[in-house]
């Protein structure tokens, strides 16, 4: 950690540069220090430590890039869009967030530079929620602003994720979206949320979805339950073709440190889903796993899946 985040005045940041003057550290030598590697830069004239935990995820650094735009924008403006995402929660995947985006209630004035993109259009005051001091667009508006100026894909990823979380319902997307109707990407926000389903748990298994529906594959029944002869359940899997005895199952990465329970080490989890899967082997007539780097060329996956 650097010496000058010690300091009790200034804290973890993000540190402007009239709070690294106040510390002692001249425009110089603030220079020098990011040149060197010992300060990052989150936006001009805001540094954080570089081994800040916030930096390791783009969604944790948009956060700092809102909070440190926001009082610099029109009071006006509510923080929309996929800034509004962050600051919601939900996962922004392969969404850029190079900019902070705001929107104001009017029909000029909008501005796009390397850093902000201030939108105007129309917004009631049952769009705006407070979230963390900040008024930010509501979950509904902005997964709808989201999806219009989106792919599919990412598209499908952040609603699935809204509504698996029941961060929103679908009456309420049904709602905004008619209320936007005739909105540039409208008709695109409209079939994402068709596809969505609250029942995919990740990512991976929203990305999956969209990977088996360009591919052909038979729609599969979501967090099926296997059921063994006696009755007894041997295990929910992602996704499942019941009439062909088949499941298949996204292996994110992170998959079994997350189903650690209190005192497992890593390889306990690793047996006990090998226990799992092959427990539900001997009732089905296969068993497919696919990782995060096949979604990007599926097909290998999909001829082993139910056309």
């Amino acid at each position: 950690m650097l010496a000058l985040v010690d300091v009790p005045t200034l804290g973890p940041g993000p540190l402007l540069l009239r709070d690294l003057a106040a510390a002692g550290v001249d425009g110089d030598e603030v220079r020098r220090m990011h040149r060197r590697g010992e300060l990052a830069r989150i936006a001009p004239g805001v540094y954080v430590d570089p081994a800040d935990p916030r930096l390791r995820r783009p969604e944790d650094r948009h956060r700092m890039q809102v909070a440190v735009a926001v009082p610099r924008i029109a009071s006006d403006a509510v923080v929309s869009h996929q800034s509004a995402a962050v600051l919601h929660g939900l996962p922004a995947w392969n969404i850029p967030l190079t900019r902070v985006h705001a929107t104001r209630p009017r029909r000029s004035g909008a501005l796009r530079t390397g850093r902000l993109h201030l939108h105007t259009a129309p917004l009631e005051p049952d769009e705006v929620v407070t979230v963390d001091g900040v008024a930010v667009t509501t979950v509904a508006r902005t997964l709808v602003d989201v999806v219009r100026t989106v792919g599919f894909e990412e598209a499908v990823a952040v609603l699935d994720a809204a509504l698996h979380r029941r961060l929103v319902t679908s009456a309420a997307l049904t709602a905004t979206l008619d209320r936007m109707a005739g909105w540039p990407g409208a008709p695109r926000a409209r079939r994402a949320f068709e596809f969505a389903d609250p029942r995919a748990m990740n990512v991976g298994e929203s990305r999956s979805r969209v990977a088996m529906s360009r591919f052909g594959v038979a729609p599969p029944v979501l967090q099926w339950e296997v059921v063994g002869p006696g009755g007894a359940v041997l295990g929910t899997t992602g996704f499942g073709w019941p009439e062909h005895g088949v499941v298949g199952e996204f292996d994110g990465l992170v998959r079994y440190g997350r189903v650690l329970r209190a005192g497992q080490v890593r390889a306990e989890a690793v047996v006990a889903e090998k226990r799992r899967e092959d427990r539900m082997r001997a009732v089905l007539e296969g068993v497919v796993r696919w990782v995060w780097a096949e979604l990007d060329a599926f097909a290998d996956v999909a001829q082993r899946l139910p056309r």
